[in-house]
């Protein structure tokens, strides 16, 4: 009786984590098990059409948070064509620190290789440890901590060696 109990807990969550992100579909495979998860997304609205809105009132965004080491993506072709995207290996939490004692794993200047941990992405209460797989100096951060991240998102970009 104990798996299903856990099964239908992490449906739940998963349900959960889908309503706070606005995901319409998430599909997991593992092994022979296979759990594909769809909700009505409502009426669809092209995101250009949306008018861009201003923060309320005394919220910053989090790119201007001191501490948080994010910065807003580079929005000129120019600077960004010689750096390395380092991105998302699946859906999750963004941690930039082993736990919230510990400093972050990396800061803008950081150098980094193949082998240097980057981040951990918490996915189904596992915490998962981000390699960078490049060589380089991390010249950004595109997330901030506890921040829910998607497959293939950029985390991070490296100016290679």
């Amino acid at each position: 009786m104990a798996p299903e109990n856990s099964d239908l807990k992490m449906v739940k969550e998963l349900i959960a984590i889908m309503k706070d992100n606005d995901l319409v579909e998430v599909k997991i495979e593992h092994g022979e098990d296979k759990l594909c998860l769809k909700r009505s997304a409502g009426q669809a609205v092209p995101l250009a059409s949306l008018p861009q809105a201003a923060p309320p009132q005394g919220v910053t965004p989090a790119a201007n948070l001191p501490g948080t080491g994010a910065q807003p993506p580079d929005e000129t072709a120019e600077g960004k064509e010689d750096l390395i995207d380092i991105p998302s290996p699946m859906v999750g939490t963004f941690y930039e620190a082993a736990s919230p004692d510990s400093d972050p794993y990396l800061q803008i200047g950081s150098h980094v290789n193949p082998q240097s941990v980057c981040c951990i992405i918490e996915a189904m209460k596992v915490m998962n440890e981000i390699k960078a797989e490049v060589s380089g100096t991390l010249s950004q951060i595109l997330v901030r901590n506890g921040q829910a991240v998607e497959y293939g998102q950029v985390l991070f970009r490296v100016k290679p060696d």
